[in-house]
């Protein structure tokens, strides 16, 4: 089995998700974890491969989500590894039993949540993510009911589980994002 590419990920997941919201969410962690893989000096592509393909059973497994990964991935050719990574965001969430443990899957399971404040926190700016500061966005983080869906306590674990500063993790998210901004037009 070839290494996942962008490429491959963006067409696996449009066999599985139609849903305008989980398409932007998928380009977000996508670019977010290309910054971690800058950060952690691995492979970019791949990592943002992993993070735009992370919700492929959701639309159609919305209660039963990262259970159906691998018989979506496994006929795509996606190798194991990969597909474990993919099922470790879910791990203590969803039934999911592959614990995070490699950089790559900390990272996923970190961001995924992350990634919803800060789009949200774009969406309400005028300069949407132009200067973000991790100040202000941390004042949101802390504000429970902007973004209320997401799982701030999921983000503060996988800051721990990074060993990384929770305003470290939440830099190098807008930093991925800003390239993001450039994908995604404001509705």
């Amino acid at each position: 089995m070839s290494k996942l590419t962008l490429d491959k990920a963006k067409e696996i997941l449009h066999k599985y998700t139609t849903e305008e919201h989980l398409l932007i969410h998928a380009a977000a962690v996508s670019a977010a974890m290309g910054a971690m893989a800058e950060y952690f000096n691995a492979d970019v592509e791949h990592w943002k491969a992993i993070g735009y393909l992370h919700d492929v059973d959701f639309e159609k497994f919305p209660e039963e989500h990262c259970q159906h990964v691998r018989e979506l991935l496994q006929p795509e050719g996606v190798d194991d590894e990969d597909i474990n990574t993919i099922i470790s965001h879910g791990y203590g969430l969803t039934g999911a039993d592959v614990k995070p443990t490699t950089d790559c899957q900390k990272s996923l399971f970190a961001v995924d949540e992350l990634t919803g404040i800060v789009y949200a926190y774009f969406l309400m700016r005028p300069e949407g993510m132009k200067d973000m500061s991790v100040k202000s966005l941390k004042k949101k983080f802390k504000d429970k009911r902007f973004a209320a869906k997401c799982n701030r306590d999921v983000i503060t674990k996988g800051a721990e589980d990074l060993g990384m500063d929770l305003g470290k993790l939440m830099e190098i998210c807008v930093k991925g994002m800003q390239d993001f901004e450039n994908d995604v037009k404001k509705n």
